[in-house]
């Protein structure tokens, strides 16, 4: 255990003061000390970092197209999307699995990336920071790409879902006990294996004399006894965890088959606690020996078999029938979703084994934890698990009011929105950030890490800021295309099966997901920030001020909504919470730093803006005159041609303004894409 007086390090070596470190940061009582200088995976320039943490959110994490723990940003969102937190190595990285060799092949890499860029070499501070610039984007790009292929999978994975159980009750009943799983993984123990683990297996390698190998036993044999234990004290109390998550009306006689389905699907899902926890915790400690792929690509078999046993559901069974979609499910039924859906969890963790075994890494048990280090891993965890229950706390009420929509519909025979149309929604609109967003910030971690341990908060706050507006770059177009074309991208994503006729239940809630989601990118890049000084306590609080305007904004505008309104209301509640809550997360650490080039970023976005509405009102012009020349109801075929049209339309033009306009961002973005394709 480590102190300021300690002379000892937590895993036995010798370590600084934090002398001379900036005030505030010993303000969640560990002061910074060397042994964040410059982490065993450090590579300078390359983008080559340890994932952000704790994920991402809605953040990154351990499902594959499933649904996504939620990162720090993730209050009262729906858990969506992958659990791609690593990344793949670039460049000539020979000797896989050696840090330094990789460190040294990097350094090459980033050289020579820095010597093709115009004005290497003239010392010019604008020639060093587009350099910096183009490394990230690279390694961005990489990451990205993987996270595409996980996306796509995933997506695959919710139209099938769609077509299968509709919108309605019938399809929520399954989403809920198939995301408390997760919800329960990220309360017991996501916080810690995402935001504390990582740094610590990294200074264990680099400290330890066996490099870091007893730590691991100690930690892989802690957390399987713990998510064991866990996991067969949730899997005989499934009846009382779901009453947790579900609305009262599910206790009335009416309801008591769907609640007995409710049940039935959670006990099958509800040993995937167990394995996400290994596989979050076995792919962290890949990471952190610098095999950042297999933890980004494992998720993919999760999506191959969750499609299979989707399309062997629709094979068996067929779409569920229009006068069903609020019915219980059959003993089969609930069979086959539920056992499939854990398999896909168990395949991904099985995936790594093979990638730990060639790490040179051998398990076996160890029950020596006391006097290891394993203290103060748990106390630097104390803000982030208060963190995790706040956001789990909100989004517990999320989901209630969210079963409730779906509930009093089918009571009432109205159509409703719920928690289905919401999560669903929410993964679509996740794209930018899951694609862009955490690539870029995992890309610049290690950057932001090494300008913290050297008390550089000028270099953190530049770092930060260039980092948001590429961000924004990405996102806000691309949010914005959204909302142009909402009804065809429903139409193309959901217009199948069972939603056929109802799809149109998630154009509200897509268009008012698109604002919520570029307040949503901002506040997670300060939070990037708070975690590479370790000031997690600032970050706790400022979540719980978001979690507390988003259950009262739920609560509020849910009982003044109407049954279909339901899953948008929810929305415009997440979208206060993070109005707030991006607002309050810049403005500290703004502060702590000194400035976030503020008035350049303004700058930015005035540049921005105007190109994107621009290109957006034309585009929404020219899809008028298009749908105009189709049916009344347009196939989801059709549907998509009316998005590559008007999509084409609206990125050249984009393009175009964005460089009449002079947006850097923008311009180093394309130029980035066309050098790396032109080799």
């Amino acid at each position: 255990m480590s102190s300021p007086q300690d002379p000892l390090s937590p895993h036995g070596s010798p370590h600084g003061s934090s002398q001379g470190s900036p005030p505030g940061w010993e303000d969640d009582g560990f002061p910074l000390d060397e042994t964040r200088e410059r982490p065993a995976l450090w590579l300078p320039d390359s983008g080559h970092a340890l994932p952000a943490a704790p994920v991402e959110d809605p953040a990154e994490p351990p499902s594959g197209g499933k649904h996504r723990a939620p990162g720090p940003a993730a209050v009262g969102a729906p858990l969506s999307g992958d659990a791609a937190t690593g990344e793949l190595a670039l460049g000539d990285l020979g000797a896989v699995g050696d840090p330094r060799a990789e460190a040294r092949a990097a350094e090459r890499e980033s050289d020579r990336e820095a010597d093709r860029e115009p004005g290497a070499g003239r010392g010019g501070k604008r020639a060093a920071e587009h350099s910096v610039d183009e490394g990230v984007l690279g390694s961005s790009a990489v990451m990205a790409a993987g996270t595409i292929v996980s996306r796509l999978s995933g997506y695959v994975r919710g139209i099938l879902l769609a077509a299968a159980l509709g919108t309605q009750m019938h399809a929520d009943v399954f989403s809920i006990a198939n995301t408390v799983p997760n919800m329960v993984y990220i309360l017991l123990a996501g916080g810690v294996f995402n935001a504390v683990l990582v740094p610590q297996l990294v200074r264990a390698m680099k400290h330890d004399a066996d490099g870091g190998e007893a730590y691991v036993n100690r930690i892989v044999t802690l957390a399987t006894l713990f998510l064991g234990t866990v996991t067969v004290l949730l899997v005989v109390a499934a009846p009382w965890v779901m009453s947790i998550y579900l609305d009262d009306a599910f206790d009335s006689p009416q309801l008591a088959a769907q609640r007995e389905s409710a049940v039935d699907f959670a006990r099958y899902c509800l040993p995937q606690v167990f394995f996400y926890g290994m596989f979050v915790l076995l792919g962290q400690i890949l990471n952190s020996r610098g095999r950042f792929g297999p933890m980004m690509w494992a998720p993919i078999a999760n999506n191959v078999i969750s499609v299979t046993v989707l399309v062997v559901y629709l094979t068996t069974f067929g779409p569920v029938a229009e006068d069903r979609q609020n019915a219980a499910f059959s003993t089969g039924r609930e069979l086959l979703l539920g056992i499939g859906s854990t398999l896909g969890i168990v395949a991904q963790l099985v995936i790594l084994v093979p990638f730990l075994r060639a790490t040179g890494l051998r398990f076996r048990p160890r029950f020596d934890f006391v006097g290891t280090g394993l203290g103060r891993t748990f106390r630097l965890a104390g803000w982030t698990i208060g963190f995790v229950i706040v956001n789990q706390l909100a989004y517990t009420v999320v989901v209630r009011l969210a079963s409730a929509g779906t509930t009093e519909a089918a009571a009432s025979g109205e159509l409703g929105t719920g928690y289905f149309v919401y999560s669903q929604a929410f993964l679509i609109m996740m794209v930018p950030h899951s694609v862009v967003t955490v690539s870029l910030t995992t890309a610049i971690l290690p950057r932001l890490s090494a300008a913290a341990a050297e008390s550089d908060l000028r270099a953190v706050a530049d770092t930060l800021s260039s980092t948001l507006r590429t961000t924004l770059a990405f996102v806000v177009p691309a949010v914005t295309l959204v909302v142009v074309a909402a009804r065809d991208l429903a139409n193309l994503i959901w217009g199948y099966g069972a939603a056929r006729d109802s799809f149109e239940v998630f154009v509200p809630s897509l268009v008012l997901f698109a604002p919520v989601m570029v307040l949503f990118t901002v506040h997670y890049m300060m939070l990037r920030g708070f975690y590479a000084l370790e000031q997690t306590r600032r970050v706790f609080l400022v979540q719980c001020v978001i979690a507390v305007v988003n259950i009262g904004a739920a609560v509020l505008l849910v009982r003044r909504a109407n049954l279909y309104d339901t899953a948008p209301a929810l929305v415009l509640a997440y979208g206060c919470a993070y109005a707030v809550g991006a607002a309050l997360s810049y403005a500290v650490l703004s502060r702590t730093l000194g400035g976030l080039h503020t008035g350049r970023t303004a700058a930015f976005l005035a540049r921005l803006l105007p190109a994107v509405l621009v290109a957006a009102a034309i585009a929404w012009v020219v899809r008028l005159q298009v749908v105009d020349l189709l049916p009344d109801q347009p196939s989801p075929v059709l549907a998509a041609g009316v998005l590559v049209v008007v999509g084409l339309l609206y990125l050249v033009l984009v393009l175009l303004l964005a460089r009449l306009l002079r947006v850097r961002e923008v311009n180093d973005v394309v130029s980035t894409v066309v050098r790396r394709v032109r080799r």
